[in-house]
């Protein structure tokens, strides 16, 4: 990537975007202290769709899509996020297992849109899952069994809405977002009074600290309104392949800052399984243009 084609001023954009998503599972993390986390979950999407909503136009999308994307990509990839991460899942493990979604999302569109998966791609997910089996043996610390299945169906569900949204054609990201969002805060509020409990709803809402009002905050307008129109920004100027390299740096400025931050531990294992992880994202971003620029190399020789 050279700075004619990517500038040095657009990589720090990027960088700082998949910082804020990283760091985004630590505010989680401390939101999830005072509000329990289907609660979090519908608070966060009303602040996301409003008021923008009032100023972004619908997408061009049909409606029963439109509900079929908010449901999968936000109600129920955040509600098993924050349910996992509440039921002992840490925040840098977190960020890290969430990328099961590519795995997820390699698969449909293999099987549904009979997609050709190289098998670079298909190593590159082996790989991938062998690092989330570290974090699968090693529960009963940081990582309890409930925790990493419902991060998992979270991932598993964002994985599904990536693949909706390959039907859904070139529409604004943000403003998909934004309505895409007004479907969850109905549904995910009645399953917080259902599960949660009216009385302790009232009670958190009325005796929030200002540490969760903060998290909030940033898990609302940092991580979602700024990052993700930044991001869009930066799809909008350059191509998907030099943008998209930087989200394998998500789960390491998870695993940093969750570290820093909440004190997290950094065993041997949490690294083997996050460079495992990362080498089979890698191997699945880059491995088929990395072999064909070997092959045309060793054409020319």
């Amino acid at each position: 990537m050279s700075a004619a084609v990517f500038p040095f001023r657009h990589m720090l954009l990027a960088l700082g975007v998949v910082a804020i998503w990283g760091t985004n599972f630590v505010a989680i993390k401390v939101a999830l202290r005072e509000l329990p986390p289907l609660l979090l979950c519908a608070v966060r999407f009303i602040f996301v769709a409003v008021p923008l909503v009032f100023f972004l136009p619908r997408p061009a999308v049909p409606a029963p899509k439109l509900v079929l994307y908010g449901f999968t990509m936000f109600a129920l990839h955040f509600g098993f996020l924050f349910l996992g991460m509440k039921l002992g899942m840490s925040a840098g493990l977190a960020s890290l297992t969430l990328q099961f979604q590519v795995v997820v999302t390699l698969a449909l569109a293999a099987a549904v849109l009979r997609e050709r998966i190289a098998p670079v791609q298909i190593l590159g997910a082996l790989v991938a899952v062998a690092g989330f089996a570290v974090v699968g043996v090693h529960t009963g610390g940081e990582v309890s069994l409930a925790g990493l299945a419902c991060v998992l169906l979270g991932a598993t569900s964002w994985g599904y809405a990536n693949f909706i949204s390959k039907r859904l054609g070139q529409v604004n990201p943000l403003a998909l977002v934004v309505w895409g969002s007004l479907v969850v805060p109905v549904p995910m509020l009645a399953a917080s009074a259902l599960f949660e409990g009216p009385a302790l709803i009232a009670h958190r809402l009325a005796h929030l600290g200002r540490e969760t009002l903060l998290a909030v905050a940033f898990i609302v307008y940092a991580s979602t309104h700024l990052a993700y129109s930044t991001w869009s920004w930066l799809l909008a100027r350059h191509p998907a392949s030099s943008v998209a390299p930087f989200t394998l740096l998500v789960p390491i400025f998870g695993l940093i800052s969750s570290a820093l931050y909440l004190g997290e531990p950094l065993p041997g294992w949490k690294l083997q399984a996050g460079a495992l992880v990362l080498a089979g994202l890698a191997l699945n971003l880059f491995g088929v243009r990395a072999l064909a620029a070997l092959d045309a190399i060793r054409r020319r020789g």
